[in-house]
């Protein structure tokens, strides 16, 4: 996409001037006379660079471009023709990428320009690669799900949350029944391919505010933020009845079964996040038990 870039100057010539070069260089352009219609044009049109003069009627280009940094991702490069009045460091404390004196050389301009567009696009790949790398680092590269480490630090939030404001909180944890036995018939690369069809069917399984996670192996949890047990159980059983459901093939068998263990439990106030992650392992333990695909609650402490 083409750079826009924005003129600010209150002399029709300089303005007309400016503008006229900057689309001759190959971006796009607009103008405005004054600040006030500078901050009318940046509430409509996407811009990348203002260029504005200082002195301006009304407010001036230095107050201009604190505002424009305050409220927009938007680079200022600053013009003055009073070079004893006005510092580059009192500019750049406004927030102006960059400084120039009147009689502006139109060359030295551009080339101030393209260093400004260039720094932005390295900064604007920079945080994008950072967003990237964040997201990486906090998700399964299977399932795409988030991983075991986004898992106790979500969790440990919810729980101050909890014990902030008292909002009930309730935790799943499934586990693929039988899928050692599944990973010595097929193989690991099948198995592989259950994992990751069984993340999509989590996924459309659970409301926005729930977030879903690989705990590890063919385990996953569940965090059902706001949601008290018995809410919590409905979940689990919509979520073990759409995985019975599933017609899972691999090579000539076009129609496996695999079914899915799960164990709810309710936050109580005051405990430990490994106690509460341990009771949603015992519940799904007694699933296990119970003969496998089934939901189990554990809502109070254990015996013994």
């Amino acid at each position: 996409m083409t750079p826009h870039i924005l003129i600010v100057d209150d002399d029709l010539s300089i303005r007309d001037a400016m503008h006229e070069f900057v689309q001759i260089s190959g971006y796009e352009a607009s103008v405005a006379s004054s600040a006030e219609e500078a901050l009318e044009v940046l509430s409509g049109t996407v811009i990348e660079v203002v260029i504005t003069d200082i002195l301006l009627p009304g407010m001036d280009g230095l107050e201009l471009t604190d505002r424009i940094k305050r409220n927009h991702d938007i680079d200022v490069i600053v013009m003055t023709g009073y070079s004893t009045e006005y510092s580059y460091e009192e500019a750049i404390s406004k927030g102006a990428s960059d400084f120039v004196f009147k009689p502006v050389r139109f060359e030295e301009l551009l080339l101030r320009l393209r260093r400004v567009l260039n720094e932005r696009r390295l900064n604007q790949e920079r945080v994008q690669m950072l967003e990237k790398l964040k997201k990486l680092s906090i998700t399964d590269g299977l399932t795409q799900l988030f991983n075991s480490r986004h898992f106790y630090s979500q969790l440990k939030g919810e729980i101050e949350r909890f014990n902030r404001y008292g909002h009930k909180l309730s935790l799943l944890l499934l586990d693929i029944d039988n899928f050692k036995d599944f990973n010595d018939t097929y193989g690991h690369l099948e198995g592989d391919k259950i994992l990751v069809r069984l993340g999509r069917i989590i996924k459309s399984c659970l409301r926005k505010m729930d977030t879903a996670y690989r705990y590890g192996g063919e385990e996953f949890t569940i965090i059902l933020p706001g949601t008290h047990g018995e809410e919590a159980r409905t979940v689990a059983e919509r979520l073990r009845s759409a995985v019975a459901a599933e017609n899972f093939a691999c090579g000539e068998n076009s129609n496996l079964e695999i079914t899915i263990s799960i164990g709810v439990t309710q936050y109580r106030q005051g405990e430990e996040i490994s106690s509460f992650v341990q009771r949603a392992d015992q519940a799904m333990y007694q699933s296990k038990q119970a003969g496998r695909n089934q939901v189990s609650c554990l809502f109070d402490n254990p015996a013994g």
